[in-house]
């Protein structure tokens, strides 16, 4: 499947009727459970705020001419916004198949560019929700502004549709809950940490520099951290492009392993 006819074929059922009542399902299943979806992240990021940015910060001051607290904000957002974007995606994913009601989708009018729309989708408002809740959180340890708004909302929606598109995959891939647990905790979360969160990448060794340079979320933590402070240690639109043309390769990959019936029919 060609980039331009994925994109043409996710866009054109975002208005269709199968495509609202999947994201319809999907969204108000996580808002009808705020405890399980809203209040880990916020008691995480309060701790994450008062442990690094205020006790911590008080020693390492500033990074980059930046307040360590308002540095690491960025990468704060980021974490949890792809975390739930990609748990959103593979949970519903998955737990259609435990439950084997995700058959009923596969036996509806409804086609394979809307189902995966319509996952995605969902996905993307709770990692867009959760990284926003995080940032209001942040506000209220530190002064949080936004310098450049358009590469906010960019960076935001690509790196949530992204993770949002892999817990797709995680979720047809996985046997077992076990395998989700194990991707998003020591797959996405340690690669976030290794990815310029709490740290410049000019702190590091030449060799460990060019290593980092290797984990794609350098470039999602310095595109948001752009967005938030107009300031980034790798080149915004460069990484941008890379990063939609990322997501763009997945959602094509999502739409065929749906038609093959990948983890839905075996």
């Amino acid at each position: 499947m060609s980039v331009l006819s994925t994109v043409l074929a996710l866009v054109s059922q975002l208005s269709s009727v199968g495509f609202r009542t999947v994201a319809r399902r999907e969204i108000e299943r996580f808002l009808r459970r705020p405890k399980n979806t809203f209040a880990p992240p916020l008691i995480t990021n309060v701790l994450y705020f008062s442990v690094f940015g205020v006790i911590l910060g008080q020693r390492i001051n500033t990074v980059n001419d930046i307040p360590y607290i308002l540095f690491i904000l960025p990468g704060l957002v980021v974490l949890g916004a792809i975390s739930n974007a990609f748990e959103n995606a593979s949970f519903s994913i998955f737990h259609g198949r435990w439950n084997r009601y995700i058959e009923e989708a596969l036996t509806s009018p409804l086609s394979y560019s809307t189902m995966v729309a319509g996952y995605t989708v969902a996905g993307v408002v709770r990692g867009l929700l959760v990284g926003f809740l995080i940032a209001v959180v942040g506000a209220v340890f530190t002064s949080v502004g936004v310098a450049r708004p358009f590469y906010l909302v960019a960076f935001g929606l690509v790196i949530t549709f992204l993770f949002a598109s892999i817990g797709i995959v995680g979720g047809l891939w996985a046997d077992d809950w076990d395998d989700l647990t194990m991707m998003n905790q020591f797959i996405v979360r340690p690669l976030v940490f290794f990815g310029g969160v709490f740290y410049s990448l000019a702190e590091l060794p030449p060799l460990l520099r060019d290593l980092s340079l290797l984990n794609p979320m350098v470039y999602m933590v310095n595109g948001v951290r752009y967005g938030f402070l107009g300031q980034s240690e790798v080149d915004p639109n460069v990484s941008l492009v890379v990063l939609a043309g990322l997501t763009v390769a997945l959602v094509g990959l999502n739409i065929t392993l749906f038609k093959r019936g990948y983890g839905l029919t075996e």
